[in-house]
């Protein structure tokens, strides 16, 4: 299951490195610092930066990722609808007057 946080995922940087999903994130910090050589050699997808692939392999992965989908229907979204400035100035609807005196 993709969304199990104790699910093993394998380290990008070192291969026999299995971590669970839900401390992937931090590993991935510290498998970076105590391998500066290995990390020097991949680079991080601009939709998810738990995905570090061999830096010749970026664009191809970038084509392929599975996180692009969500990047860009959050970038559609925004242009499909109107910004709520919009909706607020194209309003003509006005509160009718109240007669009630909450101070008597």
């Amino acid at each position: 299951d993709l969304l199990d946080p104790e699910r093993l995922i394998q380290c990008p940087l070192v291969k026999h490195h299995r971590i669970r999903a839900r401390r992937f994130p931090y590993h991935l910090v510290k498998c970076k610092e105590s391998n500066p050589e290995i990390a020097k050699k991949l680079a991080t997808c601009p939709f998810n930066a738990r995905h570090l692939v061999p830096q010749a392999d970026l664009s191809d992965h970038i084509m392929k990722c599975s996180d692009k989908a969500f990047v860009e229907h959050d970038v559609v979204s925004r242009f499909c609808e109107p910004p709520q400035e919009q909706l607020n100035n194209g309003s003509t609807w006005q509160a009718p007057p109240c007669a009630e005196d909450w101070e008597t």
